[in-house]
Formats: structure tokens, C-alpha cells, sequence
């Protein structure tokens, strides 16, 4: 069966319903009371019900036949609307336009009975033949009324060799379409079966279907009629294609199994290779990641220069400002400066003027000052010899006046004696003191013995304290040195490779802005290794500082410093927002022919570790110089190298354009770059300091002893010398006490006496020139008093001006400051808007030079990957891994056979899988649908059936009631047979006869009941009946053709066609009525003119 049936089958299905169902809906309307046939007052009601389902759409209007079978021309003939009856002599061409009809409205030549092929429906000795129909298209059931309009054409070519083609006009002539697919969907449309008999009753079925005798036949036709013979030919195809589906999936069950275990060998031999597409996938992936995690990298390196560029332009207008604010105020302070100046200047004009006065008389008052002294000299040396004169003569007086009284007395043998004693005495003194004199000297040579070696002691101590914390020191260093083998960070302490993961894993979880960067240090390397120690010398303590770019980061970085560095000397940390350039040091840094700055000598790649230094401790500006002696010559010279301040020796020493300094430090610690010679060269140190230390201590025991036995013998003679001096004190008692009693010897005493009055003398002399002297000192005092006070005036009369003029000195020194200050700011920021805007510039080159690369880096990529690819990866990992993956799949492509092949098999094995298990589980379904689907419309067809019977019986028996007859129609649909019985005239049900008994008129007027039955039954747009009364006598006849004009006049809104030899002169007049007369046969000719319409 093809498309067109099923659909065909399911419309037509439909639209009997409906009509079967208006039908039903205009019965309950019918009067019983009505005294025409209720039957056909049905069927006229049932035929106003039809004009809502049909209306105007796919009735004929006009057909035309050229060289169509015998007939050269024929038409166009215009047919009416309602009743049309085409009448003509037999070969006048009625059965001809019916059969063209039938074939241009897709009908096969057979339903025609006119011959068995299209081929002979073309007129001898032509080439083709062509009908033209043409089919009314309007109403609510138009189809397509926007392309055809109210009216569709369909034009039939019938070729030689029995092709036909179709071509579909629209009212205006034009061509829409040549298939016949679009012809069998309009014809569903308007649901015309030219193949149904009811629809159109050609001459040959008319006459078969009269004299056919069986019931087989009846029914057959009632089935065909109702098109209920198609539905059970569709059912019969449905059921046929159920079981040969069904014989299909087991045919498949069956093949499945081998393409299964097929597909599972060769699935084994693919798996073989997944690995390897998923990494030329993957590799692939990594590529396109690769392209745009490059553009990604050059976007983030963009952006933020886009950003500083955007915000250097609108800072310029700040340094304008700020170079305006402050040229402004250079003005004012140097216009301040110049009135204090001239304000000054007025005050140090009086004190010049003053001071030649101030001048002589200070030299006045000097050259008083000088005569008196040498006075007051005199005075002084008077009063002295005096003083001396005075004592001279008292002691002369005394010892006169003791001889005197000594002489007086007695002298004896006692005196002797105790002369003897005190002899004695005096000798054992002299002895005792010279012993205590020798024990004085001892002492102070044990004290001094004891004191030199407590102090060498002290000293050997310190010495030895100092020598054991440089071991400890080089210990150390060894130890760092020894752990820096594999880790260089650890000569910058045992605690910072700790320190330095702690701050990388602190960066990764977000708690940096920006991460710290340090040790300083370990960020840095020598150029040239001989000048290690004089970068550690310079540099100091910034070796092992970290720098931050906020206070927040290095409030965290103290965080980690203290867990890492319990207790312990935490590094420097140096908090300076970070730049991403390097400073600009052309201006300030020193360029020397011959040495380099300690910014040259060093390979920095961190640019903030480099701009840390240069702010900190200005190694722009640094020379090292290998040399002490040249860097001596070179800073201390009249002409230093401009903007040096500062030149380090390779040693170590520093050395500025006025001193030297020796480094404390003989080694570099940090930067040097033999490890194993370092580690050697401490561990020698060490070994030659441990050997020192011995010696130190063997000296220290030494002292110690020393000390030891000087104390003893300094405790020893202090005891002595304490005896001995008890002993010469009570001699010295002794002696006194006879010394006492002794009496002087007598004597001369003239001599003294002269003397005595020689100083008498000398006393008056020097006292009368003591007071000459003194009086002299009195008058040389007033006059030096006298010019000292002229002098204090005038000088205090100077130091008041100045006085003034002292804060007059302070403010113009702090507005020369306030000048310079103004004058240097204004200097710094001019410096700084014009180093600003040549960042500006280079910027801007840069920025325009980066977004070429950019721009570059995404054409490159959108070659590669057209849409952009979203990367979190560095490029730097993704190249790694690319090139491991393409290591990894060569290696294993030269392991693999031929992948194609492998590949196609499995590729066709699983396809094949696939489609079988598809085609299977579809036809499972489809059988199990079409089960349901059966199961339901085989009910619906049975009731349909049944409901199409009783209906048709009620018709046939209502029509046959307008002779007189009675009849009645038995449906066997199990043997499916279809018997009619009637009876003509009055009779009882048991006189019922079968049609064969009846006479030809009878038997036709049955059949016209017969006829009209099924069409109340079925709905069509037109309605053909080629001589359907040949075989009626004139009273059946009549009484048939009433019988259809009174169905066709309730049906004004479909059309009918009756093709009859019979002249038709006696049918009423009727405006719905139209008579196509057919000329005689031109039997010379074989031609028939087209006859024109006869409208009555």
C-alpha cells in the first residue's frame, strides 16, 4: 500500500463519520407528520448538512478532451453547479468525458472499462492526448485558496507510450505544481474517489452490478461503495506487514548475536586505542588552550598598563599643580628673604659703625689691665719677702732667747749617758727605716706584680671570650654552609626556607595583596665573585630584609616572622609600594668608565627588589672599587665622580671624598660562590683558632698562679712592714722623750744679734716700699675699672643691636630655608611631572606595542580555535604538558598498528551494532503499537460497518416505499453477502422476492434505491451515473428520475452527473438544471464537435 491509501483511507474514514453524524442530527429534526417521503426529506436535509462540509469546493466546472481516444476535440464543456445531464446518441462521446474524468482526476484505466492501459486512450495517429479539468475552489474546504484561488485546473498529457503527466494551474493560468503527490492531496482534500462506484458509476460497472445475480457481488459493492473494503484491505496490508515485521526481528534476534560478539572483538581491538585519541583530543584541547592562555597572559599584562597609563594622564594635572603651588611659594619666600635681608643689613651697618670705638677701647682697657697686674705682681712679691722677713726674725728671736736660757744651766754625767742612748736609739731608726723602706719597695712591686697580672688576665679573658664567639660564629657558618649545598637559603639562617614556604602558602590562599619579596639577598647575584665582600659590607642588613607593598601584607608577614622565629632576631621587613618598572637612575646614578655602581655589579631579575635597594641604600650611586689605594685617588680627589657619595674596596673598606673606614667583617657571608672553598677555609679558621684558644688558656693558668704566689707574698710583707714600723714608733717615742731633756751648748750669741737687727732694718725698707706699691696698684685699678666700664657700655650697646638683629638672623635663616625647601620642592616635582610624562610616553609605546602583540597573539589563536577558550593554566605549564603528551603519543603510535583501520572496523562494527539493535527495538515497538492501533480500529470498523447497514437498509427501504414496494436488505458480514429482497405493489413481508425474480424495469428501479441508499451514506463532491435507465421501462423510469432531481434539488450544493442516451426532453424546467447535449457521430470522420450547452 502506498502513503496515499493509508492517508486516503483515514480522511475518508473521517469524513463518513462526520456526514454519518450530521446525518444523525438532521434525523432528530425529520416530521412523521410531513406528507413528503421522510426519506428523502432526509436526505435533502442531510444534503443542507453537506453544503457546511463541501460547500463549492471540488465540484467540476469544466472539462476539455483533445485526442482523447476517438474524439480529436471535445469542450470545454461547462457543467453546472446542481443537476447537469449529458445526453447524446452512443459514439457521441458521454462515456468519453466520463473516462477522461475519471483518469485526469488520478483514476488508472481499468476502474474505467474502457481499456487496460492509458496509452490507448490517445487518438490513432497522434502523439498524445490531453484533458483539462477544471475544479471549483472555494468555500471554507478550499485547498490552498492563497495560491490557486477560487478555481484549480488540472491538466492530464497522455503520451504515446502510456506516460501521463499533471501540471495544476491557478485561476490566472499560472503553473503551481507538477507532481502528482500535490494532485492526490488536493483530491483527499475536496474527497473525490474517482475509483468508488457510488461516486462514479460508469456504464460497464452499472451494468454489471444489474445483471449480477450473486450476493457475493451486492456486498461487494455495498463495501466498495462505502470504501469499507478499502479499510479491510488496509487492515488485511497491516496485519501481512506485522507478520513479515515480526519475521523480521527474528531474522535480526538471530543476526544480532553474531554482530554483537562482533562488535565486542572489535570494541576490544578499539579500547586499544581510546587512550590514544583521548590524548591527541586532549592534545589538541591543550593547544587551543595553549593559543589563548597567550592571549590571556599578554590581556593581564595589558590591562594593568592600560590602567596606570589612565591613571599617569590624569595625574599630570596634579604635578601641574603641585609645580605651579610651589613655584609660587619659591616666589613669596625668596621676596620674604630679601626684605629680612635688607632689614639686616641696616642693623649690621650700626654695629660696624660702632665697633672701632668698641675696639680702642678695649685695647685701653687691656693695656690697664696688663700695668696693673704687673702691680699687683709687685704688691704680692713685696708683701711675701715681708711675710718672709717677719718669720725670719721671729725664729731668730726664739733660738737667741733658748741659748740664752741654756746657757744658764748645768751640765753632767747624765747627760752623757743619755747622749749614748739617743745614739743608739738614732742608729737603730736609721736601721728600722731603711728596712721599712726596703719592705715599701717589695709591696709596691707585689701590688704592681698582682695589679699587671689581674689586668693581663682580664684582657687574655676577653680575648679568649671574643676568639670562642667567633668559633661558635664560624661553627655556624660551616653549618649553613654545609645545609646551603642542597639549599642556598639557609645561609640567610636556619628558619627562612620555613619562613619562605609559610609565605607561599599564606600568597596562595589570598592573604597578600601582593607577595612579599625577600630575602633581599637571596634575590640578588654577583657579576663578578671578587667583589662579594664589598656588596655584604655595603648592603649589611638589607641582605636578609623582606619588603612589602602595604601595611596590611606586612602586618601578616610580622605573623609568620613570629612563628617562625620564636625567640630569635626576626629580619628586617621593608614596607614600600611596589612599581611594576624599574626606577629611572639616569639623573642620579653615577657612570664611571672604569668602575661599576653596585647596581651594575649585580643581576637583579626582580625589578622591586631592585627599586627596594635603590631606595634604601642608593646603590645607583655606589662605586666598588677593587682596589683601597685607587678608590682613595678616585673619591678623595679634587674632582670626585658626579653623583657619588660612597666607594666600597673589594676588601671591604669604605671610603667617602673626606675619610676611610676599615670593614670589620674579612669574608663575605652570603654572595660568595664557592661553598666546598668557604666550608674549607672556615674549618681551617676554626681548627687555628681552637689551637689559639689552648694557648690562651695555658696563659690564663699561668697568670693565675702567678697572682696567686705575688698575693701570698704581699700578705707576708704587709705583716712585716706593720711590725716594724710599731717598732720604730716606739723608738721614735724613746728618742723624743730624751731629746727633751738635753741641754744646748753654749754659744756666741753677737753673731745672731747682728743678724737679727740686719732683719729689723730690711723689714722697715721693704714696708715702706710695700705701701708705695700698693698705693700705686689702688690708682692703676680705679683707671683700669674706669675703662673696663667704658668698654662694657659701648660693647653692651653693640650686643643690644645684635640682639636685635639675632632674631632677625633666625628668621631669614629659616626663610633661606623655607627658600631652599620651596626651590627643592619645586625642583622634585618638576623633576618628577617630567619623568612622569616621559612614563607617559614609554608607556604609551608600550601599550600600543603590546596591543599589536595582542591583537597577533588573537589572530593566531582564532586560527587555531575559533571560539575563545576559557584557561586557568599558565602557558609555561601548558607547553610542558604538551610536549609530554606529544613524547607520549608518538611513543605510542609506534607501539599501535593501523589505526585507521582499527578504527574504520570498529567505526562499522558499532554501526552495524546500532542500527540492528535499533531496527529491532523499532520493529518491537511498531508491532506492539500497530497490535494497539489494531485492536482499536478493527473495533471501530465493525461498528462503522455495522452502522453503515442499518443505515443503508433504512434508506433502501424508505425509497422503495415511493412506488409502493416494499424490500428489505440481510447483511451477512461473516460470509459477506448482501441480499435484497422486494416486492412490488402491496403485498405481505412473505411475499418478498428476490431481485433475480424481478423484471428489468424493476430490477433497475431497485437498483436506483439501491444507488441513492448509498449515497446517503457517503459523501462526495460529485456524483456520476453513466445510463443508469437503459434498461427501465418509461414508468420506473420516470419515477427514478424524480426521485434523484428531488435529491439533487435538496442538495443545491453538490454536484450530479447523468450520462443517458435518453433525450431528456420531458424533465421541468429548472435553474440548477443543465442539459450537455452531445452531437451524432460523424461516423466518416471519426470527429465530434464540442456541442454547447442547452441550459433549461
Amino acid at each position: 500500500m502506498s502513503k496515499r491509501k493509508n492517508s486516503s483511507v483515514s480522511e475518508s474514514l473521517n469524513k463518513r463519520v462526520r456526514a454519518v453524524e450530521e446525518e444523525d442530527d438532521d434525523n432528530d429534526n425529520v416530521d412523521d407528520n410531513d406528507q413528503d417521503d421522510p426519506v428523502l426529506s432526509q436526505v435533502q436535509d442531510g444534503g443542507s448538512g453537506g453544503d457546511d462540509v463541501v460547500r463549492d469546493a471540488g465540484i467540476v466546472e469544466s472539462i476539455t478532451l483533445k485526442n482523447f481516444m476517438c474524439h480529436t476535440l471535445l469542450g470545454p464543456f461547462a457543467f453546472g453547479s446542481n443537476v447537469n445531464f449529458v445526453v447524446g446518441n452512443n459514439g457521441s462521446g458521454k462515456s468519453a468525458v466520463l473516462t477522461a474524468l475519471i483518469v485526469a482526476l488520478g483514476g488508472n484505466a481499468q476502474a474505467t472499462n474502457r481499456g487496460s492501459s492509458l496509452k490507448g486512450f490517445v487518438k490513432e495517429g497522434e502523439s498524445s492526448a490531453d484533458v483539462s479539468v477544471t475544479l471549483r475552489n472555494r468555500g471554507k474546504d478550499a485547498y490552498k485558496p492563497e495560491v490557486f484561488g477560487p478555481a484549480i485546473t488540472v491538466d492530464l498529457r497522455i503520451t504515446r507510450e502510456g506516460l501521463r503527466t499533471y501540471k495544476l494551474k491557478s485561476k490566472s493560468g499560472q503553473v503551481v505544481s507538477t507532481k502528482k503527490e500535490e494532485l492526490m492531496s488536493m483530491l483527499d482534500n475536496f474527497n473525490i474517489q474517482v475509483n468508488n462506484p457510488i461516486s462514479v458509476l460508469t456504464q460497464e460497472m452499472s451494468k454489471y452490478f444489474l445483471h449480477s445475480k450473486g450476493e457475493g457481488d451486492k456486498y461487494k459493492f455495498f463495501m466498495k461503495a462505502t470504501q469499507l473494503d478499502q479499510m479491510r484491505e488496509d487492515f488485511v496490508y497491516i496485519k501481512s506487514t506485522k507478520h513479515v515485521t515480526a519475521d523480521k526481528v527474528e531474522q535480526h534476534s538471530e543476526h544480532l548475536k553474531d554482530i554483537k560478539q562482533n562488535y565486542r572483538e572489535k570494541e576490544e581491538c578499539y579500547k586499544s586505542l581510546t587512550s590514544l585519541d583521548e590524548m591527541s583530543t586532549k592534545l589538541e584541547e591543550l593547544r587551543k588552550q595553549m593559543a589563548w592562555a597567550l592571549v590571556t597572559e599578554m590581556e593581564k599584562e595589558l590591562e594593568p598598563m592600560k590602567e596606570k597609563l589612565q591613571l599617569d594622564r590624569k595625574s599630570t594635572e596634579k604635578y601641574d599643580e603641585k609645580v605651579d603651588e610651589w613655584k609660587h611659594k619659591v616666589e613669596e619666600s625668596e621676596k620674604k628673604y630679601k626684605q629680612i635681608q635688607e632689614q639686616l643689613e641696616g642693623i649690621t651697618q650700626q654695629v660696624q659703625d660702632l665697633q672701632p670705638r668698641c675696639t680702642e677701647l678695649k685695647a685701653e682697657a687691656q693695656r690697664r689691665n696688663t700695668l696693673l697686674k704687673s702691680c699687683e705682681v709687685t704688691v704680692h712679691r713685696c708683701k711675701a719677702n715681708l711675710r718672709d722677713l717677719e718669720k725670719d726674725k721671729a725664729q731668730l728671736s726664739t733660738r737667741i732667747n733658748d741659748l740664752k736660757l741654756s746657757i744658764s744651766q748645768t751640765t753632767g754625767a747624765e747627760s752623757q749617758a743619755r747622749t749614748e742612748h739617743m745614739e743608739q736609739i738614732k742608729a737603730e731608726l736609721e736601721n728600722i727605716t731603711h728596712h721599712i723602706s726596703t719592705l715599701s719597695q717589695q709591696t709596691d712591686q707585689y701590688q704592681h706584680a698582682c695589679t699587671r697580672l689581674k689586668e693581663e688576665h682580664g684582657k687574655i679573658g676577653r680575648e679568649l671570650a671574643v676568639l670562642q664567639k667567633s668559633i661558635d660564629a664560624n661553627e655556624r657558618n660551616v653549618r649553613t654552609l654545609e645545609s646551603s649545598r642542597s639549599n642556598r637559603l639557609r645561609r640567610f639562617g636556619e628558619h627562612m626556607p620555613a619562613l619562605l614556604t609559610a609565605i607561599e602558602e599564606a600568597h596562595k590562599r589570598g592573604q597578600f595583596k601582593q607577595k612579599p619579596r625577600g630575602p633581599l639577598g637571596y634575590l640578588i647575584s654577583l657579576k663578578d665573585p671578587e667583589l662579594a665582600l664589598a656588596v655584604e659590607v655595603c648592603l649589611k642588613g638589607q641582605l636578609q630584609a623582606f619588603t612589602c607593598d602595604n601595611y596590611e601584607d606586612e602586618k601578616v608577614l610580622q605573623g609568620l616572622m613570629a612563628r617562625a622565629y620564636q625567640g630569635g632576631r626576626r629580619p628586617t621587613i621593608i614596607t614600600s609600594q611596589f612599581i611594576p618598572r624599574l626606577h629611572d637612575t639616569t639623573r642620579r646614578a653615577v657612570n664611571h668608565p672604569q668602575y661599576p655602581s653596585v647596581l651594575q655589579a649585580l643581576e637583579i631579575e626582580d625589578h622591586i627588589v631592585a627599586n627596594c635597594l635603590i631606595d634604601q641604600r642608593g646603590i645607583e650611586s655606589i662605586l666598588l672599587i677593587k682596589n683601597r689605594t685607587e678608590a682613595r685617588r678616585v673619591m678623595q680627589s679634587r674632582n670626585p665622580p658626579q653623583n657619588c657619595y660612597l666607594a666600597f674596596s673589594k676588601d671591604g673598606d669604605q671610603i667617602d671624598n673626606s675619610r676611610s673606614y676599615t670593614a670589620d667583617q674579612t669574608r663575605a657571608n652570603y654572595l660568595s660562590g664557592d661553598v666546598e672553598e668557604e666550608i674549607r677555609h672556615l674549618q681551617k679558621e676554626i681548627e687555628n683558632q681552637k689551637a689559639q684558644a689552648t694557648r690562651i688558656q695555658q696563659q690564663i693558668k699561668k697568670i693565675n698562679e702567678d697572682i696567686k704566689q705575688n698575693e701570698g707574698l704581699l700578705r707576708r710583707t704587709y705583716m712585716e712592714q706593720k711590725t716594724t714600723k710599731d717598732k720604730a714608733t716606739k723608738l721614735q717615742l724613746e728618742l723624743s722623750d730624751l731629746q727633751n731633756v738635753e741641754e744646748p751648748q753654749s754659744e756666741d750669741l753677737n753673731p745672731l744679734e747682728e743678724e737679727l737687727q740686719e732683719i729689723i732694718t730690711k723689714i722697715a725698707s721693704k714696708r715702706a716700699e710695700y705701701e708705695e706699691t700698693r698705693n700705686q696698684m689702688a690708682n692703676l685699678r680705679t683707671s683700669y675699672e674706669e675703662a673696663e666700664q667704658e668698654y662694657k657700655r659701648h660693647k653692651e650697646q653693640i650686643n643690644t643691636i645684635r640682639e636685635e638683629a639675632d632674631p632677625i638672623k633666625d628668621e631669614l635663616s629659616k626663610t633661606d630655608q623655607d627658600v631652599m625647601k620651596c626651590k627643592h620642592h619645586k625642583k622634585h616635582y618638576e623633576e618628577k611631572r617630567s619623568t612622569h610624562l616621559h612614563n607617559i610616553q614609554t608607556l604609551e609605546a608600550n601599550v600600543k606595542s603590546k596591543e599589536q602583540e595582542h591583537q597577533a597573539s588573537v589572530a593566531k589563536a582564532t586560527e587555531i580555535s575559533p571560539e575563545r577558550v576559557e584557561v586557568r593554566r599558565t602557558a609555561k605549564s601548558l607547553d610542558s604538558e604538551i610536549t609530554r603528551l606529544k613524547a607520549k603519543i608518538s611513543s605510542q603510535q609506534e607501539q599501535q598498528g593501523d589505526r585507521e583501520e582499527i578504527v574504520r572496523q570498529y567505526h562499522e562494527a558499532l554501526e552495524s551494532y546500532k542500527n540492528l539493535t535499533h531496527q529491532v527495538k523499532n520493529l518491537n515497538s511498531f508491532i506492539k503499537c500497530l497490535d494497539n492501533v489494531m485492536n482499536r480500529r478493527l473495533y471501530v470498523y465493525a461498528e462503522l460497518r455495522r452502522f453503515l447497514s442499518a443505515r443503508c437498509k433504512y434508506y433502501f427501504d424508505s425509497m422503495l416505499k415511493q412506488r409502493g414496494y416494499t424490500g428489505s436488505m440481510t447483511f451477512d458480514h461473516k460470509n459477506e453477502t448482501l441480499s435484497i429482497s422486494v416486492q412490488p405493489g402491496q403485498g405481505s413481508g412473505t411475499d418478498l422476492r428476490d431481485m433475480r425474480s424481478l423484471s428489468g424495469g424493476e430490477r433497475s428501479f431497485s437498483t436506483v434505491c439501491f444507488v441513492l441508499s448509498l449515497w446517503a451514506i457517503t459523501e462526495a463532491p460529485f456524483r456520476c451515473l453513466d445510463e443508469f435507465d437503459v434498461y427501465m421501462d418509461m414508468v420506473n423510469r420516470r419515477i427514478s428520475m424524480d426521485m434523484m432531481l428531488k435529491v439533487a434539488a435538496g442538495q443545491r450544493k453538490r454536484q450530479f452527473i447523468f450520462l443517458t442516451p435518453q433525450s431528456m426532453s420531458t424533465l421541468p424546467v429548472s435553474e440548477n438544471t443543465h442539459i450537455l447535449r452531445m452531437k451524432d457521430p460523424d461516423r466518416s470522420h471519426n470527429d465530434s464537435p464540442t456541442n454547447h450547452d442547452n441550459h433549461q
